[in-house]
């Protein structure tokens, strides 16, 4: 079983690294059939003659795997409970990528007025198989002090 972390258990600069996740083409495929309909996400054939010139990964697609990743690698105590993130698309994520994500924290903010909480800035960074950068997340998220 993993520790659970608490708020004063991080400090700036900490890093956590998840373990990786593969993507196929059929993957990629099914997740954009229900939440991303585009030509480029649905066939190889009609990506080759859009901006993304092949079949690439949604980028919400991206994101999703980016939250299972994260959730399995930041284990904090309560959860990860988010308050806003800032997210972009470096490069197109693509079918055989293996990715991974390696966070940072940047910033802690204990509450003032709510004493058994804060707030922990993290620059999650989305990596593929040759250490390429396809998305960076800078999130906020709620963590807790212990009792």
């Amino acid at each position: 079983m993993t520790r659970k972390l608490y708020l004063e258990d991080l400090k700036t600069g900490d890093v956590f690294k998840s373990g990786e996740y593969a993507l196929d083409a059929d993957e990629i495929k099914a997740f954009a059939e229900r939440y991303d309909p585009q030509p480029f996400h649905l066939d190889e054939e009609a990506a080759r003659d859009t901006f993304f010139q092949g079949l690439a990964a949604s980028g919400w697609h991206t994101s999703a795997i980016t939250m299972r990743l994260f959730v399995g690698s930041v284990p904090l105590a309560g959860g990860i409970i988010g308050a806003g993130s800032d997210v972009s698309w470096a490069q197109p994520t693509r079918p055989g990528d293996v990715l991974r994500v390696e966070s940072t924290i940047l910033d802690i903010k204990p509450s003032r007025s709510k004493p058994d909480r804060g707030i922990v800035t993290l620059q999650s960074d989305t990596l593929n198989q040759r250490g390429e950068l396809c998305q960076r997340a800078v999130s906020k998220v709620l963590a807790f002090r212990r009792e």
